[in-house]
């Protein structure tokens, strides 16, 4: 709380209420009065600035005193004007001139020599000193300001009514704000990858249709790393123009250069050297001698850079001195737009960067995996407080579209239209119930009561032939984000006239730590397989229209409890203890929709040979009761997450991830007849940047029974696999072709998996 009172007094100025502050703002334009988006503004030998909007438009609150005010956009000069704010608003507006690069004559005559273009020179110098650039500043803190526009600019008429167009506040062409959002953070980092982000206010309005960046790491643009990724946009990384193989990738063309406050800026056209190499097109300005960054001008295309949701995207950078010769980004603006069905689409995201603290000596536990915080009253500043906050001013139609979305939103959370919305969301329609879920809410006890469609409630299966299978979920949210959640299930089979009824439960009594105690008991039919082979509704559908029972079922009476919490961040600890009495079944309902030639239904023992008949009955197990115990602990090695007032998100971690499993069949305890040990581990990786080839995953897994007196069919360790032509690519840890028993084990195995 102490450093968010702190921020919220220093940043951007603007929030500083002890002294009486005026507006400074202006236009911004070009020579022909053009106006210049985006522009970056601040105040000289400071680390204080803003950025004009897209119609050119900027605004300061300065307290009374003189002013160095600069002003600098790509491509024209950059321009420093005097100010001196009294005791009233001031008005400026800016015209920039176009900034002339001309090439030096001693530079054409080295490049005659050398048949070289010197761009390739300079950059080779650049490339040289990036690891110094890089890694110059060992911590920063800033202050960090995200604003996202994203704007429909044509939408087919045949698909736009008026009801539509009414409610996104379009007009008579499908043009319109979709959505907007911003926030104000405070950024704090330690190479060479720790970060740590507090929101401290934001507001979002509308619907977000492809994509967003609302933190600040999202946008932290640094092109002194080798790889440059873009989040949401592609699964591959972007090769920097200053990257230690950039060679491989660009070409470089020395546009010109011109001198700016005594320093030589060399313009740089970067030329990809082949289509879809991952790398970006567009200008780089060089400061010479110092072979640093001094701005960046870049474009990505679909056609030519495997982006995903856009047609392309620019993103530009201005750096600025911040202490002696180090120079830090004071602001990125990314512009996008794209074309699907028809709905033409544009936007931007920009953030600027303010009051830049080098070289903090943070707390050793400072950085302790929580990379983004968003404090609880961040999403409740009123307008008056975004009023003075913003640095960027809002548009006209920005401005009208707040207002809009935040009378909706005010209407929307009126006990009257929460009434009316709730009766109408939670009407019964049978045609729905048939393929959806059915969901019953109650907002004021934040209650939810699910039940599963029709197409999932009926089952046809070998064993017990057509049945019912009624699950009900019930949720309630505490107001503290405790969570229970309860699901009675009442099954029965008309072939076998065997009727199931059972209960599974958990309560988290601690989201913050993932602290939940779980707990089932009743009966069921249930896979022999208990990771899972095919739904009810997959196996109804193969058995009865393709005379394929893929699924082998017995009959269990049961009941467990379990507990789980993170002892620390990173390890999760979680244990069980079930009893269950086990019964082999049989097939005994042969139905089908369609005759298959040369198909038949196979038996329900997935030991018995092949050509055993159907109504099979040969051994599998006897009638048996089982005792057993697991327990588990899983690693994630520097987790990160975002913490929530809701609770946390976790972070996919950039190493892998390690899970130790013990499972034990207990003997002579109420009955019990197994008497096994079972241990594995199991290391994985969900998501492993791979540079610009994008992502790969891997799973590992080794186990094996160390103690097997006594174990039965359903407790070996059984594989996921999957016998259809379908399966789901992105999961890693089933086999694409792997018959779903045949495998099974009660010996020692290793099972490995990898995707890219």
């Amino acid at each position: 709380m102490r450093r968010i009172l702190l921020l919220f007094l220093t940043f951007f100025i603007t929030i500083n209420v002890f002294a009486q502050q005026y507006l400074l703002s202006g236009r911004i334009t070009d020579a022909k009065n053009n106006i210049i988006p985006f522009t970056s503004v601040y105040i000289r030998n400071s680390t204080y600035g803003t950025s004009a909007n897209e119609f050119g438009r900027y605004q300061f609150k300065l307290s009374p005193g003189e002013y160095n005010i600069m002003y600098r956009f790509v491509g024209y000069k950059e321009k420093t004007l005097r100010i001196t704010i009294t005791d009233h608003d001031e008005e400026l507006n800016v015209q920039l001139q176009d900034e002339i690069y001309s090439l030096n004559e001693v530079v054409i005559k080295a490049k005659s020599k050398r048949s070289e273009d010197p761009g390739m020179a300079i950059m080779r110098q650049v490339v040289k000193k990036r690891e110094f650039h890089l890694n110059q500043v060992k911590a920063y803190s800033c202050a960090v300001y995200i604003k996202g526009v994203q704007r429909l600019l044509k939408a087919p008429k045949k698909l736009l009514g008026k009801e539509v167009a009414r409610v996104l506040d379009l007009d008579s062409n499908g043009r319109g704000i979709l959505y907007q959002s911003e926030s104000i953070s405070e950024f704090n980092f330690e190479r060479p990858d720790k970060v740590r982000e507090i929101t401290i206010a934001s507001k979002v309005a509308g619907q977000n249709t492809a994509f967003s960046y609302n933190k600040a790491s999202d946008l932290e643009v640094n092109l002194y790393e080798n790889v440059f990724l873009i989040n949401g946009l592609s699964s591959r990384g972007f090769v920097s123009p200053v990257a230690d193989n950039a060679f491989n990738f660009y070409r470089y063309q020395l546009e010109g250069s011109t001198v700016v406050n005594g320093k030589t800026i060399d313009k740089i056209k970067i030329i990809p050297r082949r289509k879809y190499s991952q790398a970006f097109q567009g200008n780089i300005y060089i400061i010479h001698n110092d072979w640093k960054i001094y701005s960046a001008d870049l474009l990505l295309t679909s056609k030519t850079d495997n982006l995903s949701l856009v047609d392309t995207l620019s993103i530009s950078q201005q750096y600025i001195p911040v202490k002696d010769d180090v120079w830090m980004p004071v602001s990125a603006h990314f512009d996008f737009n794209g074309d699907v069905l028809g709905f033409k689409f544009a936007g931007y995201y920009i953030a600027v960067y303010n009051n830049y603290r080098l070289e903090p000596k943070f707390e050793p536990s400072f950085f302790n995996g929580e990379i983004l915080r968003i404090d609880t009253a961040a999403n409740k500043k009123d307008s008056t407080y975004w009023a003075n906050a913003r640095p960027v001013p809002l548009t006209r139609q920005e401005a009208r579209d707040y207002v809009k979305k935040d009378s909706v939103f005010e209407l929307k959370n009126t006990v009257a239209y929460k009434d009316s919305a709730q009766r109408q969301d939670n009407k019964f329609n049978p045609l729905d119930y048939v393929i959806f879920t059915y969901d019953a809410y109650d907002w004021r006890t934040k209650q939810t009561f699910t039940v599963e469609p029709l197409h999932r409630t009926i089952f046809y299966n070998t064993v017990e032939g057509y049945g019912i299978d009624l699950r009900v979920k019930y949720n309630k949210l505490y107001n503290d984000f405790r969570a229970l959640e309860v699901q009675p299930t009442l099954h029965y089979g008309f072939a076998s006239k065997m009727f199931s009824a059972n209960v599974h439960a958990n309560y988290t009594y601690d989201p913050l730590k993932r602290g939940m105690f779980y707990t089932s008991f009743g009966s069921d039919v249930l896979d022999l397989n208990n990771v899972g082979t095919r739904s009810l509704f997959f196996n109804t559908v193969s058995s009865l229209i393709y005379e394929n029972n893929y699924v082998k079922y017995y009959r269990s009476r049961f009941g467990s409890v379990g507990y789980q919490r993170e002892l620390s961040n990173g390890i999760l600890w979680n244990m069980g203890l079930g009893y269950a009495n086990r019964r082999q079944l049989y097939n005994i309902s042969f139905n089908h929709i369609r005759d298959v030639k040369d198909q038949e239904y196979t038996s329900n023992n997935p030991l018995a040979p092949p050509t055993a008949p159907a109504d099979d009955k040969s051994f599998l197990f006897p009638e048996h009761n089982a005792l057993t115990f697991s327990t588990s602990v899983e690693f994630t090695f520097d987790q990160k997450y975002v913490k929530r007032p809701t609770g946390k998100i976790f972070m996919p971690s950039k190493y892998p991830k390690v899970l130790v499993s013990y499972r034990k069949g207990i003997n002579n305890v109420f009955g019990s007849d197994v008497n096994y040990d079972f241990a594995s581990v199991d290391v994985s990786q969900d998501d492993m940047t791979v540079g610009s080839y994008g992502h790969s995953a891997f799973k590992l897994t080794a186990g094996t029974f160390f103690n097997r007196r006594t174990l039965y069919f359903m407790d070996y360790n059984h594989f996921l696999g999957n016998v259809g032509t379908t399966f789901d690519p992105t999961y890693v840890g089933s086999f694409h072709f792997l018959p779903f028993y045949e495998f099974s084990t009660d010996r020692a195995f290793l099972e490995a998996h990898y995707f890219h």
